[in-house]
């Protein structure tokens, strides 16, 4: 058995590639080869943590995968990590385990930053690259790294956050590899992007329907437990088009859950994975967008899979 540290994960990890591996895992899941059982979630109310478990197999490999990743953001106070976690690697054959990949929530961010790239970029209009980051956590800095690298274009910047200092934090630490400034205005920043991405722990909307513009697209990834939202409801029902990586775990705890109650809204949902195996399906200039990303077990299979990969380790298909 192996057991992989984050150092050794982050030595090999190679967006462009692992992108490759994502985005054939979300068409796979959509199209019913990956087994993915519901999300496991504990809660931690006295600390404000939480745990969540995502395991799945995908038809013909060799292993299957468990992710671990807990968040517990009163530790920023200690100045330790908020999130944690590991992937285990075990074969579909015999049972055993075959890695520990120990990347301490490493992967997870990074897939997570993927993913929202991936969105955006079957999404958002071709001329589109004025990119607003509403957050200033990691995920925010994925996003920005993952965007920059998987988008077939310059882009422009903007990041807001609830506290400006830590804003500026974020554009100061990604100058050298992206165009960045800190937004002051929230509303403002809105009606000037053509894309924004979301990566709050917001438990109400933040964003609201009357400053996005015809034409603009939103990544939302904040909003992956129950009770978390970071979109307008209203701006939900008005936009033209509502893509999920899992329709089912969107509606269930995702910013999609404000419209599950909504039988014809509900139905609109369209895979994130069936819109990428259809590459030609455009969008119209003035459609508003909307891609609502929980994270599912697929990303963490191609994700550990890549890594152990660049290490050497071919683990992919069952002899």
């Amino acid at each position: 058995m192996l057991v992989i540290g984050r150092s050794e994960v982050e030595a090999v990890i190679d967006i462009a590639s692992m992108a490759v591996d994502i985005e054939a895992a979300y068409v796979a899941a959509s199209a019913g080869e990956v087994e993915i059982p519901p999300v496991g979630h504990i809660t931690f109310p006295d600390v404000d943590g939480d745990c969540h478990i995502k395991y799945g197999h995908r038809r013909g490999d060799a292993d299957f995968v468990i992710k671990i990743a807990t968040g517990f953001p009163h530790q920023s106070s200690h100045g330790q990590p908020t999130g944690n976690g590991m992937s285990l690697v075990i074969s579909a054959t015999t049972g055993e385990v075959q890695a520990i990949l120990h990347d301490e929530m490493l992967l997870t961010d990074i897939r997570t930053g993927i993913g929202g790239a991936i969105a955006t970029r079957r999404l958002a209009r071709s001329d589109a690259t004025k990119l607003l980051i509403v957050g200033t956590g990691v995920q925010a800095r994925r996003q920005i790294e993952a965007h920059v690298e998987l988008l077939d274009r310059p882009l422009d910047v903007r990041v807001w956050g609830r506290s400006a200092a830590a804003a500026a934090t974020v554009v100061d630490d990604l100058r050298a590899s992206a165009k960045a400034q800190v937004a002051t205005d929230l509303a403002a920043a809105c009606r000037w992007a053509d894309i924004i991405a979301t990566s709050t722990a917001a438990d109400e909307p933040i964003i609201a329907d009357e400053w996005i513009a015809p034409g603009t697209h939103i990544t939302a990834v904040g909003a992956d437990a129950s009770g978390k939202h970071e979109l307008d409801a209203h701006l939900l029902q008005r936009a033209d088009l509502l893509v999920a990586d899992s329709a089912a775990q969107c509606l269930d705890h995702g910013e999609f859950s404000a419209i599950a109650d909504d039988p014809e809204r509900a139905s609109a949902v369209v895979e994130l994975g069936n819109l990428l195996a259809r590459p030609t399906l455009a969008r119209s200039t003035n459609d508003i967008t909307i891609a609502d990303l929980t994270g599912i077990a697929a990303q963490d299979i191609a994700a550990a899979r890549n890594v152990l990969a660049q290490l050497g380790i071919d683990r992919h298909s069952t002899v």
